[in-house]
């Protein structure tokens, strides 16, 4: 099982470690346009297989997509990362630029890969990559929703002051400050309705806390999260590659799902060895109806922005 990590950055990097430390996969390719950087990270990492047990071998490639031949899986992180007071869609002049090129490589040398796309607005260039392969839509995968879920699951534990392995809750809609739809309704913790340990208003805080989740660590960071980002990713190649059926939140193309059409958004989806291959529809609530509708607009209008 080969896999692609295009981006040597810190999420490409920590999306790289975290998969050759799960010893899943037998090959990982990092590419990078800098000369020399993802080769040196992959030097960097492979120093670390005796200490840490794996057996995965790891190289790196400035620019050279040949070398991503034969990929089963790659995820795409490259692009400018956010900065300080930048909102994701700011990011979209640049970044759908990089983005169409790379997937166009990757198809180029690897034509069934399945690709999984982190660069941001993350939704948005899912969606463009749609638009510019024309892959089937199981092998089009956005990341955002496993990480957003994350972070819910993070602060849901801290409000309760519980283990973490406790607690189960899921975020779906788009991969944005304004976009992200935690369902509080359906949050547990072992089977529990977190909603029997919380009030609502801190229950809101929760879900609040989630959205700014992103923002608030690149306010203290000075730029993007990566080890969560990377761990998100490194689970869902797992999945995909160890054919697991597991269930995540990722952006996906819908048809008609959740009533919506021609938008990449958040929604549950299990991951297999063919990529996507079923979209789960879960009942909401009126207003988390009212939310995710709300969530889609506002991704169809940034994904009016691209130029396709």
């Amino acid at each position: 099982m080969k896999v692609t990590v295009v981006g040597a950055g810190a999420v490409g990097a920590s999306c790289a470690e975290y998969i050759a430390i799960k010893d899943f996969a037998s090959e990982v390719v990092i590419l990078d346009i800098k000369e020399g950087y993802a080769e040196g990270k992959a030097m960097d990492l492979m120093q670390t297989a005796s200490l840490m047990g794996f057996d995965t071998k790891i190289s790196g490639s400035t620019n050279d997509y040949a070398k991503t031949a034969d990929s089963h899986i790659a995820v795409i992180t490259s692009g400018i990362p956010r900065k300080p007071g930048m909102t994701r869609e700011e990011l979209i002049g640049i970044n759908a630029g990089i983005v169409k090129t790379v997937s166009s490589n990757l198809l180029k040398n690897s034509p069934n890969v399945i690709i999984i796309v982190v660069s941001n607005p993350m939704d948005t260039m899912t969606y463009l990559v749609h638009k510019t392969t024309g892959i089937p839509k199981n092998r089009i995968i956005g990341m955002g929703g496993a990480l957003d879920s994350a972070r819910f699951k993070y602060r849901l534990a801290e409000a309760m002051e519980a283990p973490i392995s406790d607690i189960d809750g899921m975020v779906i809609g788009g991969h944005s400050d304004t976009g992200m739809v935690p369902l509080t309704s359906h949050a547990t913790r072992n089977s529990i309705r977190v909603s029997e340990f919380l009030s609502a208003e801190r229950l809101q805080q929760v879900a609040d806390d989630t959205k700014v989740g992103g923002a608030t660590l690149t306010k203290l960071l000075g730029t993007s999260a990566w080890y969560a980002p990377g761990a998100a990713v490194s689970s869902m190649v797992q999945a995909i590659a160890c054919d697991q059926k597991k269930m995540f939140p990722c952006s996906t193309m819908l048809d008609g799902e959740y009533g919506l059409n021609d938008i990449c958004i958040g929604v549950p989806v299990i991951l297999g060895k063919d990529g996507i291959e079923k979209v789960i529809d879960i009942p909401l609530s009126d207003a988390e109806k009212a939310k995710m509708k709300e969530s889609a607009a506002g991704v169809t209008k940034t994904n009016g922005l691209l130029e396709l």
